[in-house]
């Protein structure tokens, strides 16, 4: 069988979720392909670089240039010529006037939930995505029960068509414990232990105002670190730090986008990571920080429970602990005892070590395959 994939996502240099999404599961893939005899062809809208994916013989390299509208004009018209016998998108959309067999993963469907976190055209772009892909895709791949259950909700979408499949974590992330690893990193950002960490685009759907409000009341001395790039209308985050009190601004520290190579030794050290993030499809950064062994601080909202283990056992294994995200009092409480409470703590990073564990890309792609060719 040949498998036709959109690895336009995966040749980014700054990777977020949905384009880590596309360049882990594409490399996890390529090894249970070959042994099943199916040949992937991949298409980029740019040249790779030569090591972006294993070489192997059963994946060919689809280059295919084009200034605008890549995905639905030229991608498009590549299929519809040369079709493979399944097209499978990991991070963005079937392309418009395919309808050949085809697959795709929606990711969230957070745009429904708070439309001011997008522009207008964005919006509208993605009720529209969201809309195609659930039409054409045969079946459904969302990464969690949450996502699922939205898609059922709000597009009226079949149970029976919908395959929930959980996303792996980078296989090269580890906790680190050398101090001057530890310090090269801090020192590279302008961080000083004792800090909160929070890893994620700055914009309103994180929920960053009410954490910096939380923050501010809480009384700790930590730093308070939001390491990400700016995002849709992230003046009003900025705003809220400037709004603060001196001995609190000069404590949020906004490092920017940040390397992969960083991430490691920027989780191992806080003491916390803090995600009270009002909607997430999925939440990455929560089960790295358990990867990492640090304690985490999350919302109880969308898939944040289920991610953090509230479907595999009692809430006192959960992975997290879980607020209420609009109620910053909570936030305060949550802060404190992520913080200072080191019985707490010490079994969140217990948990969270167990919880890692359901999360693998090998595991994704064999499922993944197994939707792909109907098995």
């Amino acid at each position: 069988m040949v498998i036709g994939i959109d690895a336009s996502r995966a040749v980014t240099g700054r990777r977020t979720g949905t384009e880590a999404y596309a360049y882990f599961l594409i490399r996890a893939l390529i090894p249970p392909a070959g042994e099943a005899g199916h040949t992937l062809r991949l298409y980029f809208n740019q040249k790779p670089a030569v090591d972006l994916f294993p070489k192997a013989s059963h994946v060919e390299h689809k280059v295919l240039a084009f200034p605008r509208l890549w995905t639905h004009l030229r991608l498009g018209r590549e299929l519809r010529r040369h079709p493979p016998d399944v097209f499978f998108t990991p991070a963005h959309v079937i392309p418009a006037g395919y309808h050949q067999p085809a697959v795709a993963t929606v990711h969230d469907l957070g745009y429904l939930s708070f439309p001011e976190a997008h522009t207008r055209r964005q919006v509208a772009y993605l009720r529209w995505s969201t809309r195609h892909n659930v039409r054409h895709s045969r079946p459904v791949i969302t990464d969690s029960a949450a996502t699922r259950d939205d898609l059922i909700r709000l597009w009226d979408v079949k149970p029976e068509r919908i395959k929930v499949i959980y996303p792996g974590i980078d296989p090269a992330l580890r906790p680190i414990r050398d101090t001057g690893q530890l310090m090269a990193v801090q020192n590279k950002f302008g961080i000083r232990p004792p800090y909160l960490l929070h890893i994620g685009t700055i914009q309103p759907r994180k929920n960053l105002a009410r954490l910096i409000d939380a923050f501010a009341a809480s009384g700790l001395t930590h730093q308070l670190v939001l390491a990400g790039g700016m995002g849709w209308r992230s003046e009003s985050i900025l705003r809220r730090i400037d709004e603060q009190e001196p001995g609190v601004r000069e404590r949020i520290i906004l490092p920017g986008y940040f390397d992969e190579d960083n991430k490691g030794a920027l989780i191992s050290g806080a003491d916390a990571l803090v995600y009270p993030s009002l909607y997430e499809g999925f939440g990455f950064p929560l089960v790295e920080a358990n990867v990492c062994g640090t304690p985490v601080l999350g919302a109880d909202t969308s898939s944040l429970p289920e991610i953090a283990g509230g479907s595999a056992g009692e809430a006192g294994q959960m992975a997290a602990l879980l607020v209420d995200p609009l109620d910053t009092e909570a936030l305060r409480q949550g802060l404190l005892q992520v913080a200072g409470d080191e019985a707490l703590r010490k079994r969140l990073v217990a948990a969270g070590l167990v919880n890692s564990r359901r999360f693998s890309w090998q595991q994704t792609a064999r499922e993944v395959l197994e939707a792909l060719v109907g098995e």
